[in-house]
């Protein structure tokens, strides 16, 4: 685990820094980071913002794309493909260097006129498109590698994986699809073989077959399907649904240890949505599950079983009896918002509120209920790019998305907090949002993630 966390820091933009003085080159970015966070939190309130006072220079926004797990690449651009990249791009709002200059010399400057403004605008998204080019370019050239170096895609895919290459570099990070080119394509005609053998024997069988907790697990799995991602009318074809039950019962007679446990069904969904694109075109809004044929369903379905397979696998004891796992989450999760941002730790704890009853779900379900359902496959990335380590990086994220809200909570009495933090007000959330999380994220990961002691009772 601790080599997968010190691969993720290796910056995928510069293939020379194995030369380096490795705590320099860990200061360097750190310290990008800190700065691309000061740019986006011009006049917002932030928890923890001491820990944005060790820089103090104007903010660069070649610091967006060089810091491994930058916040400055929107959704948008991530998920374009190449015929996308362009419109997305100046639909985004620009960042302009020079905004961050003196802030006395830029007040006494005279408002810029509309045709330089113009230009300094074009520089910027010209100068973006191009970086954002050579970030594609980096993922071509990796992927097309006879074999692929999982650390480099890795730390690639923590910033945003473009939406046309997901299948592929998600296949590969979870370890399901091999990093070897000429065997790629035989394992995964295995592997789905043998998921439609595993279905044929645990799913189409009658019930008199069944034991009864097999009844039972069947019935539960077949209530939760409808209520999974329900304002999503995708998943709410039968025929969809019907992949949902096939993948989950079958995982959960395969692994007898947890069985099949609520919360699980959330986590196929991405997995669904993104190896259906590789077949369907358009919005989401317009797929339909009928215009597949049998056999490419079928080979969707193996993907998301494996795929769910590998990811539960580093988290296990996150879904067996009493949810340990989830339980040991949560109380680091506890420990690390006291560090982090004490007034509010202590006013959820003079009011009475336990960490478990809003944060059991979140890390249950992996915030996919937390935030629009769009967002997910951007969060996903850096999920999957984070191998191992995934359990660990939870609790920061957990606690990077609780403090976006410290001074609304500060305001709030025990059942006004309970309400607010299951029904959080994320629906009109962007990219840019969520960028933000998992910016803040990285730099309280950084900086306890290596000293332990500090989260101690």
């Amino acid at each position: 685990m601790k080599n997968t966390v010190n691969n993720i820091n290796n910056d995928p933009a510069d293939d020379n820094d194995t030369n380096k003085d490795p705590v320099a080159t860990l200061d360097s970015r750190f310290n990008q980071t800190l700065k691309s966070v000061q740019g986006l939190l011009k006049g917002r309130s932030f928890p923890g913002k001491v820990l944005l006072s060790r820089r103090t220079e104007p903010f660069d926004t070649s610091s967006i794309h060089g810091s491994p797990r930058g916040c400055g690449r929107s959704y948008s651009q991530n998920d374009a493909g190449p015929s996308e990249q362009e419109d997305n791009f100046e639909q985004s709002p620009s960042v302009d260097s020079n905004e961050s200059n003196d802030s006395a010399v830029s007040k006494s400057k005279p408002s810029p006129s509309p045709v330089s403004s113009s230009k300094e605008s074009q520089k910027t998204l010209l100068s973006a498109r191009a970086t954002d080019t050579a970030r594609v370019m980096k993922f071509k050239k990796e992927l097309s590698a006879p074999t692929v170096t999982l650390d480099k895609l890795r730390a690639l895919a923590w910033n945003g994986v473009p939406s046309y290459m997901r299948p592929v570099v998600w296949r590969l990070l979870l370890g399901y699809a091999p990093p070897n080119s000429d065997r790629r394509e035989g394992v995964l005609r295995r592997k789905r073989l043998e998921y439609l053998d595993c279905v044929a024997q645990y799913y189409d069988i009658p019930d008199s077959e069944r034991s009864d907790d097999e009844i039972n697990m069947l019935r539960q799995i077949q209530v939760d399907c409808p209520r999974t991602v329900p304002d999503v009318t995708f998943f709410q074809q039968p025929s969809v649904q019907k992949s949902l039950e096939r993948i989950l019962y079958t995982w959960a007679i395969r692994h007898p240890a947890s069985g099949y446990v609520q919360g699980i069904n959330d986590l196929v969904t991405p997995f669904l949505v993104v190896f259906l694109s590789e077949h369907l075109e358009g919005s989401i809004d317009t797929w339909s599950s009928l215009d597949l044929s049998k056999d490419k369903i079928a080979d969707v379905e193996a993907d998301c079983y494996w795929c769910l397979s590998k990811l539960l696998d580093g988290m296990q004891d996150h879904y067996t009896f009493a949810q340990p796992g989830i339980q040991r989450l949560v109380f680091k999760l506890r420990e690390l918002v006291r560090r982090i941002d004490e007034p509010v730790s202590k006013h959820m704890e003079e009011h009475g509120l336990e960490f478990l009853q809003f944060a059991f779900r979140w890390f249950n379900c992996l915030l996919i209920r937390e935030i629009p359902f769009p967002l997910v496959n951007r969060l996903w990335d850096t999920y999957l790019a984070e191998g191992d380590a995934l359990p660990d990086f939870l609790v920061y994220i957990a606690a990077s998305f609780l403090l976006t809200w410290s001074d609304k909570i500060h305001k709030l009495d025990f059942q006004e907090m309970v309400m607010f933090l299951q029904h959080l007000p994320t629906l009109n959330w962007q990219d840019q949002e969520l960028e933000m999380v998992l910016s803040r994220a990285y730099m309280w990961h950084t900086m306890f993630n290596s000293s332990p002691s500090h989260l101690a009772s």
